[in-house]
């Protein structure tokens, strides 16, 4: 009896120890929640999911071994809004997982999700866009954070999907943005529709685009297809992309790593903020790559 006694404390303790080593990292780490989120993502780097007590209300999502980044091997960042300007990245998880599985750090507005639970609560704003990238850059600084030397000031993209996108689009103008994407998303044709308490920037501000801009829909039946291909049809000055695959306003965030629409994304970073000569080719071309794919089909002008 004495035995077994002894030997359940230790079956726990050592569960325990497994369940939590998708979040255990090679350097001192500063967060104090954490999470993987299904295997960690389909790329050379696993991810993990957490909550850094430095910045309120923001989920990250990266590497959970930071030791290959530094100086010389950087981590691009990407900030990200969320649908229905929630303030949790609920909906986006397999998503922005599966992207920081590939080699970057992505900042998310909006509180951890817990699992399988939907969130209700205020809505995010667009300030939080900007708060995430400023914290992640004062990180890259901060010798005392396990960040120090590993973030790339240099590769950044802002993103969004649905008022997400909107967020994004009214935070355009920063010059230390290196490209944008907007995800099922687009600036009012008709403004009189739009949710309570969303931004609403008139179509002017487009013009604030200063760098290369992808818009992903899900085609015609996507309620917000108007309004992104509108966008698309304005931006003159700036390259930009338009990718439909027809799957409506929800597009396939929730799939297992994000479905369709992380290919498309990840390709997309990889191109635009580490060069990736064989990322371009899903872009690029005539065809491009990704009007091969099935399901996809593109626009593309100023490249």
């Amino acid at each position: 009896m004495k035995t077994k006694s002894f030997i359940i404390p230790i079956l726990v303790v050592l569960f325990g120890l497994f369940f939590l080593s998708g979040c255990k990292g090679q350097v001192k780490e500063t967060y104090t929640e954490c999470q993987t989120v299904e295997d960690g993502g389909t790329g050379p780097y696993k991810a993990i999911m957490v909550t850094e007590p430095s910045l309120e209300a923001h989920t990250i999502f990266r590497p959970a071994d930071l030791t290959p980044f530094g100086p010389k091997k950087p981590l691009p960042i990407l900030v990200w809004g969320n649908g229905a300007c929630a303030n949790s990245p609920w909906e986006h998880v397999n998503f922005l997982s599966e992207i920081a599985s590939h080699g970057f750090f992505v900042v998310a507005i909006g509180y951890m999700p817990k699992q399988g639970e939907r969130y209700q609560g205020p809505m995010s704003t667009s300030d939080q866009l900007l708060e995430g990238l400023d914290w992640a850059l004062a990180q890259n600084t901060d010798k005392a954070s396990p960040y120090f030397g590993r973030l790339d000031a240099k590769a950044v993209c802002a993103a969004g999907m649905s008022c997400g996108g909107l967020q994004t689009l009214d935070n355009c103008a920063d010059p230390r943005l290196t490209t944008i994407m907007i995800c099922n998303s687009g600036l009012f044709v008709n403004p009189g529709v739009a949710m309570p308490n969303m931004p609403i920037p008139e179509k002017e501000q487009l013009k604030k685009i200063h760098c290369p801009v992808l818009y992903m829909l899900g085609g015609p039946q996507d309620i917000a297809y108007g309004n992104g291909m509108d966008d698309y049809a304005r931006i003159n000055h700036v390259p930009a992309f338009a990718a439909n695959f027809p799957v409506g306003h929800g597009g396939t965030y929730a799939r297992p790593h994000g479905g369709e629409f992380a290919v498309v994304a990840t390709a997309w970073l990889k191109w635009q903020l580490q060069g990736d000569e064989e990322a371009a080719k899903m872009f690029c071309g005539s065809p491009c790559g990704l009007s091969q794919r099935e399901g996809w089909s593109t626009d593309s002008k100023n490249f």
